[in-house]
């Protein structure tokens, strides 16, 4: 999963499925890229000095919640050059069948629309690992009846906020499977694996507000069960 995974889907041990690793797709930028509009905001002079801190702070959340980090060759988005993943057919083609499979939604964010095209028709087997599509903070976080009993219903005709959702729904029978609201200790846990990505906060507090209020959009998880493209229910 992308680094919002933590954002997203950090929740109660209870209540979010037993995952073996956490999937982070970055790789190293090209060499000689020029620093990104995003990395310079963020502070950083090059984008050698934004990939080691983001693996550092990735490295740092995982181990807070108890994962195993693991990076494909895959530059962040203003570094990519487009076209398949590297690495991530491969790397879902030998999870076994009793894994489960963290798969961003990609609100409004085609990096991780992208990630969620490929993921799922690797996964269309019968074999293949159970997979959960979450909706992605803070970016879902936008929607009104965010971290209400409403959110997925709302998300189907959101023109703004539910665009991934309700391509996904067309194609695959959806079921929500994972909806909290995260109590004190739950919360306080998730915040300390957010706060690892410390370098991105700022920058995306200005765009989305108070990320780690209390009441803020990360107080929230949502995520989907989600069955073979096709299948009835699609």
């Amino acid at each position: 999963m992308p680094s919002t995974g933590g954002h997203s889907h950090a929740g109660p041990r209870g209540q979010r499925p037993s995952c073996r690793t956490a999937k982070n797709i970055t790789g190293p930028p090209p060499d000689g890229s020029p620093v990104s509009w995003w990395d310079a905001t963020c502070g950083f002079s090059s984008p050698a000095e934004a990939y080691a801190c983001r693996r550092a702070e990735d490295a740092r959340a995982c181990a807070l919640l108890e994962a195993e980090q693991t990076l494909l060759p895959n530059p962040d988005g203003p570094y990519g050059t487009g076209g398949p993943l590297d690495g991530l057919d491969a790397l879902l083609a030998g999870l076994t069948p009793d894994t489960t499979v963290l798969v961003p939604l990609g609100t409004n964010q085609p990096d991780h629309e992208r990630v969620r095209h490929q993921a799922l028709a690797a996964l269309d087997r019968a074999d293949a690992p159970h997979a959960l599509v979450y909706a992605d903070l803070p970016y879902t976080g936008h929607l009104a009846a965010w971290a209400t009993d409403g959110a997925s219903t709302a998300l189907a005709t959101s023109r703004k906020w539910g665009l991934a959702h309700q391509q996904l729904t067309r194609e695959r029978p959806c079921t929500v499977a994972h909806d909290i609201r995260l109590d004190d200790e739950e919360w306080a846990r998730k915040r300390a694996a957010v706060l690892c990505h410390a370098s991105q906060l700022a920058p995306l507090a200005a765009d989305h507000g108070s990320l780690v209020a209390r009441s803020g959009p990360l107080r929230a998880e949502l995520a989907w069960a989600v069955g073979r493209r096709g299948a009835p229910g699609a």
